[in-house]
């Protein structure tokens, strides 16, 4: 019987890392799930959900020359799979300004206290190091209503961060 893992392996990015660590998974007789494949500075980062009838060894050693070789860290963890069981985001928000720390989270600390189940947060760092931004996209659920959520956010605004831009917006899943 197989039993669901999750993966998570990062490294600095370089060409070919999804296609060495998926093909030693299809060799190895491993069922792909759900992933998460990006680059983060200049790491590369993959959490992927496999399906293995093997233990945590056997699938470790699958992959461990392609970790060797590619110089990148490897974590397995024991999941239950919960496939095709996926919770569409109702609300999408966007914050943007000046890049200081806290950011992440004093917003994701005010959106939860206001009832948002997060699916979704990317985030980035633009401009220089003279002048950065920062950018955040998040995706969710908002338990208590979306204007519970502006009304959080205004809040946030007027206290904490005048400085920042954010929008708010419902997200119209057109189910057939």
């Amino acid at each position: 019987m197989s039993q669901w893992y999750m993966l998570t392996l990062v490294g600095k990015d370089q060409l070919g890392i999804v296609a060495k660590v998926t093909t030693a998974l299809y060799k190895g007789g491993c069922n792909l799930g759900e992933a998460s494949m990006l680059r983060l500075g200049g790491n590369f980062t993959i959490m992927l959900m496999v399906s293995y009838e093997g233990d945590n060894k056997q699938l470790y050693d699958l992959l461990k020359e392609v970790v060797r070789e590619l110089n990148l860290h490897l974590h397995i963890d024991v999941i239950e799979g919960h496939l095709h069981q996926h919770r569409d985001p109702e609300v999408r928000i966007t914050v943007h300004g000046a890049d200081r720390a806290g950011i992440v989270a004093q917003v994701t600390s005010v959106l939860t206290e206001a009832g948002l189940n997060i699916l979704d947060l990317e985030s980035d760092v633009g401009g220089n190091t003279n002048n950065p931004f920062y950018i955040m996209h998040i995706e969710g659920i908002a338990t208590q209503g979306i204007a519970q959520l502006s009304q959080a956010l205004q809040q946030l605004l007027a206290t904490q961060h005048p400085d920042l831009k954010v929008q708010l917006e419902p997200i119209e899943t057109l189910v057939m």
